[in-house]
This record gives structure tokens, sequence and C-alpha cells, in this order.
């Protein structure tokens, strides 16, 4: 393992700090205790035979994970927590993942797909013990769900952590099919945190919420337990529900607390439990025989941040933020990424400087939310652009052109043209949900006019039947419900569905996303002219949370590996990582030893690589490579991390043929013209 002598140094300290000396009775050496960190909550403990149950499937296997249903539940109105945990796994395993076989399933990834890539007949089911708790600023609140897995294969004598930190808003097992995978069948501990975002649905009408083990009960029976309870009196609740029936709260949009501004943070919170986890299973019974000594310290295990989406984020945010050496490297695909700044540095494809860079994820989905519904075929939403004087065109198919290029010319590649109208839906949550949760937003603002909740076949809004709140801490990934547009003409319609009062047209609530719109930039999205009043001073909030997420693009000499699709339709890369390597160049200069590989073809939903095989392959393949080739590197340092390039795969024809490694080849050791390279702080990437 590579280690310098600052972060010995560190370490040694930090270690002194967590606990008492012993006795100094004759030569002995002081003993350092083992304590628990001041803000983690009670650790409940289960253990895994990985037979009948196991903590990467379940208990399910590969075979289980890829099964057309989710299994059963006993009592669907009064799951266990024990069946929820199998269904959560279950919903999140494959969201993350395309478990289709020609994808490659089972066969370059999947449970029974051994650490050394290859395909063996098992289940791949891994026996271990699983440890939760909460992370908490005592009031409750916060209440981020962190969770360590320890396989039975961990070896005390080589012992390594892998993070995996939540994608999207998901739960805590969001990043159970991806870090979690690799960690696992490595025989490393997991460390994962759900970035207290998360599956908190409240439910107006019973008042109910999800515990911990995602149990409903009723927010005084939940009290510090619950996952998330909004902050109302009984009297506002009962209000607001009277007056919007069936709606809810969620916690991403609606903890008024912008979890986001935290994400580094409890990831290296999740690394510090894993090592308070390690030293208890681990360490040697103290004098006082009851606590143990100190084994692991960040000097002697190996660390690896990791995840994809918002958890990759959080794990270069986690690195920003490492004062304690607690990590070793970091190797995260298609991470959300919000660099501090756009200028500084220059993003360049085939010798042109890109059209735009280094834009905040509110920012470019507030934009995508505008057009990317006209480009799915909203005639609707095409023609109220064309009023607004936002888009031109004659007819649905001009207008969905010029949305095409304005996408263009706002930082998307050519590669992810052919998935903008894929991504529409995407972009409508994200705009909705950062807006409420930059903003701090109680669920009662309702937000330029939207609320959540669900509908029926009119799209007029309904409540959750009580099997799906029973079933949400399973079944939802965080963003919960669909948006409700309550300004639209003749009351609340789903936001698809919503009649902009403006233009008197059925055009997507086109009006309330103006409205987003308008938050995120802090001027009016049809004139450009600054906003005033109620409008200014809510984008003023907006637009402070935003600032509170930003990466500074200092690694702090760590090694790193991202990887990006190209064709990512979702966080452009030129937005966030072709522009994070251009702001750690200008922060960190030559020192730095990040390196970036970006993958054609490839999109931030593998699942889209068996709907559309002759347009996307499935990047997660390279997120086990980047984490394998991470490995070997801090294991030793003589075995370099490959150099910044573009990897070129090659589409299938149809589903029906089966992915080989000639579709998704191996990240080159000498890239040759395919190199990325920096030169200052310039990041040259070639066609």
């Amino acid at each position: 393992m590579q280690m310098t002598t600052s972060k010995t140094a560190i370490a040694l300290a930090v270690a002194l700090s967590l606990g008492a000396c012993g006795s100094d009775d004759d030569d002995d050496e002081p003993e350092v205790l083992n304590q628990k960190p001041a803000w983690l909550g009670t650790v409940s403990t289960a253990s895994y035979d990985g037979t009948s149950d196991d903590l990467l499937t379940a208990g399910l296997g590969a075979t289980g994970l890829a099964a057309a249903a989710a299994p059963a539940y006993n009592d669907p109105a009064n799951p266990s927590a024990r069946e929820l945990r199998r269904n959560a796994i279950f919903a999140n395993y494959r969201a993350v993942l395309d478990i289709a076989t020609n994808s490659g399933y089972g066969t370059m990834y999947g449970p029974n797909v051994n650490a050394a890539g290859v395909a063996t007949n098992g289940n791949g089911m891994v026996a271990g013990t699983e440890y939760l708790a909460y992370t908490d600023d005592g009031t409750g609140r916060q209440n981020v769900t962190l969770m360590v897995q320890v396989p039975n294969g961990f070896d005390p004598v080589n012992p390594c952590i892998v993070t995996g930190t939540s994608s999207g808003s998901r739960g805590i097992y969001g990043a159970i099919g991806s870090a979690g995978e690799w960690g696992l069948k490595n025989n490393c501990a997991v460390a994962y945190a759900d970035k207290g975002s998360g599956t908190g649905l409240y439910a107006f009408e019973d008042d109910t919420v999800n515990g911990q083990n995602g149990v409903r009960a009723t927010r005084t029976a939940a009290a510090k337990n619950a996952l998330f309870a909004p902050e109302l009196s009984d009297a506002q609740r009962t209000a607001f529900a009277q007056q919007f029936p069936g709606r809810v709260a969620f916690k991403h949009a609606h903890s008024q607390l912008n979890p986001e501004k935290d994400w580094g943070k409890v990831t290296l919170q999740a690394v510090e439990f894993a090592l308070y986890v390690l030293n208890e299973k681990y360490g040697v019974v103290a004098r006082d025989n009851t606590s143990h000594i100190v084994r692991f310290t960040p000097a002697n295990t190996l660390t690896i941040a990791s995840s994809i989406s918002n958890g990759a984020g959080s794990a270069l945010l986690a690195a920003e933020q490492d004062t304690a050496g607690l990590i070793d490297a970091v190797a995260a695909t298609e991470p959300q990424i919000q660099p501090n700044r756009t200028s500084g540095y220059t993003v360049r494809q085939a010798g042109a400087n890109v059209t735009a860079q280094g834009k905040p994820l509110l920012d470019y989905a507030s934009y995508a939310a505008l057009y990317q519904p006209c480009i799915a075929g909203g005639a609707g939403r095409c023609a109220s652009l064309v009023q607004k004087g936002l888009l031109v065109g004659n007819d649905l198919a001009s207008r969905q052109a010029d949305a095409r290029a304005r996408m263009k010319a706002y930082g998307w590649t050519a590669d992810a043209e052919p998935l903008q109208a894929a991504h529409a839906l995407t972009n409508v949550l994200v705009a909705v949900t950062y807006v409420n949760a930059y903003g701090k937003f109680s669920v009662t603002d309702n937000v330029c006019g939207f609320s959540w909740g669900a509908a029926d076949a009119t799209g007029s809004p309904v409540p959750f039947t009580g099997a799906a709140r029973a079933a949400s801490f399973a079944t939802m990934n965080g963003i919960i419900g669909t948006p409700i547009y309550e300004d639209s003409v003749g009351g609340a319609k789903l936001y698809n569905l919503g009649v902009s009062k403006s233009t008197g047209i059925e055009d997507q609530a086109l009006d309330g996303f103006l409205c987003l719109r308008s938050l995120a930039t802090g001027v009016d999205a049809v004139t450009g002219a600054a906003l005033t009043g109620d409008l200014a001073a809510q984008s003023a909030r907006v637009r402070a949370g935003m600032a509170e997420v930003q990466a500074t693009g200092n690694l702090r000499g760590k090694p790193a590996l991202i990887v990006s699709g190209r064709a990512d339709a979702l966080i452009p890369v030129n937005h966030a990582s072709r522009a994070y390597v251009g702001l750690n160049a200008a922060v960190e200069g030559s020192s730095s030893k990040l390196r970036y590989i970006e993958v054609t073809n490839a999109n931030h939903f593998d699942s889209f690589s068996n709907a559309l095989p002759n347009v996307v392959v499935p990047l997660h393949v390279y997120l086990f490579r980047a984490l394998d080739a991470v490995y070997a590197n801090l294991k030793n340092s003589a075995t370099p991390l490959p150099p910044s390039q573009v990897v070129h795969t090659v589409t299938r024809a149809s589903n029906a043929v089966p992915i080989t490694v000639a579709n998704v080849p191996l990240i080159a050791a000498a890239p040759g013209n395919n190199a990325i390279t920096v030169s200052g702080t310039t990041v040259n990437v070639p066609d």
C-alpha cells in the first residue's frame, strides 16, 4: 500500500484520539482503545450464513435477482423488516445494472462472476455480518443511514474498505450492485451511506413514516427512529392534508437540510464507522476486559472511495474533505460532481472548445426539463416554447430539431442526442426535487406550483395505497411519486397533463418549469430580467444551496480514476467529469494523480444497453475495471494507473446478440491516439 509519512502521522494522531491509554505497567505499549464515534447512534447487527440469506443478494442469488418479478410478501399490508431488506436489495441491484444475459449479466458481471472476472456456476451469495446505524446531530432530523458489511472472507492481515454511497436519491442499499459487490467479492468491508436522502416517505393521511429498517409506523411511534418526518405541527399536517389530499413528502426534497452539502462528510463517517466495526470485531480485548484495542487505522487499512452517479460525486467530495487520511484513492463512474467554477480551465474535444462547461446540476437539469419533453414528442410543450420565444419552427419536426440544437449548444455531446427523449422524465424529477432541496423549502410551500403524489388514469391526484406505503422502503428510489402541478387550468393534474395558465395549452406544466428554471438561474426564464419579490427571495435560497455543494477539485494528491460515458444525457461529461478534470488541473497541477477514462456508447443508465443495444453498451464493467486498477496501484505502486484515454466500444446489432469483450474492450496501458491529455489547465479529449 502506498503510504506517506504525513498520512501515517495523521493516522497515529487520529488513533490516539480515539481512546484512552491503558496501564503503563512494566514496558507495555499504551493501549489505544476503540471508541464509538459520538455522532453514531445505536448499532444493530445481523449475520447471514450465505445460504439462506446473505450480504449481496439477500438470499436470492444471481438467479433470484434476475427473476421476472420481485419476491412476494407474506402479508403485503405488513411486510417484515427482513422481507423489506430482501426486496430493497432486489430493486436496487436491478436499478443499477442491466440484468439481461446478453448484456453481460452472469457472464461479465453479476454475483456469480468472481473477483477475477470469471463466471462461475455458483449463485454468488456472500456470508458475513451487516451493521446499521444513524449518524445524526442529536435532533433526529438528519438520521443519515450508515451501513457496514463485513464478509466472512475479510482478511485482518490485509484489511481493506470500499465506500458505497448510494446513487441517485436511493436508500442504504443503493450501491449494493456497484461498489458493494466489488468490495464483497474482494473480501473488503463495504461502508455504505444513504446520503441523507434515501426512501423516507411521509404520508399525510395517516401521519406515517419509514423506520430505519423500512417498517412503517406513525410519526409519534417512530420518534427519532424515523428515516424522515417533516417539521410540521399536527395542525399544519391536518390543514395541508385537507387542502391537498393524497400528497406526500420525501426526505431528499423536503428535509429542509440540503443533504447534498454533507455527502462528502457522511461518506467519510461511513469509513469511520467501518473502522470502528472492524476494531470491535477483530481487535484484542483490552485490559479493562470491556473495550477493544485499536488494530485498524487509516495508516494500515487500504480504503477506496467509490460508487456511481451521486455516490461517485460523494466519493470525490469525501476525498476533497479528507483531512484525516481516511481515504487512499478514488474509483468512480459517471459522477454527479459540480465544479465551483466554470472558468480557469478549458475543455476541448477534437481540437475545438466545447460549447459549455462546468455548469451546476440544477442549471443544466432545469434547462433539460424545458426541452427534453419537446424532443420526446410533446407537441404541446414545443408549441408553448415557440409561443414564449424559446424555440423556433413551424412544425413538430423542426421544433424538435431546434430543441436538440439548443441542448448541444448548452453542453450536451452529440453522442447523447439519441438518448435525449428517454431522459425527459428524469430531468423533470431532478428539477423539482433539487429546487426544493437546495432552497430548503417545506413540503407545504408547493414551490412553483408543484407537490408530489400518485395519480389516477385521468391525472388527478390520489393517495398511495396502503400496500404501496408499506412496501415503499423496498420499491421506491428516494424520489417518491410524481410531480403534481397544482396550478394547472381546471385544477391539480399530474405534471405531464398540466395546462399552463399563460398559454392555455396542455404543455406538461411549462409555466411551472419556467418558474423552476428562473429560481435556478436568478433571472426570468423568458425575458432574462432580474427576478423580484417572492421569486427573487426563493431564488436566493436555491442558489445559496447550490453553492453549498460545489467541488473544489483538490483531491489532496490521492490516486483517482474517473470513468464516464460520452453519451450520458443526464450528467453531461462537459459539465461534470471533463470539467472536474480541468478544475483539478487548475488546482493540483502537476501533482495531480487523477486519471480520466471516457467510454464511447456508454450512458448513465445501463438498462438502455438491453433496450437500445445498437446505441449503448454497459458502463458497469468499467467500474469494476477501474476499481481493479486502483486496487492494484495501491497494493503495488510499481503498477501505475492507466493513462487518461477514450475507450472506443462497439454496440450490438440487437439484444439477441451476446456481448463480448470485443464490444467493451479493456482500458489500454498505452492508448496512443486515444489518449486524453492535460496541458496546463486544458483538457484535450480526442474523438
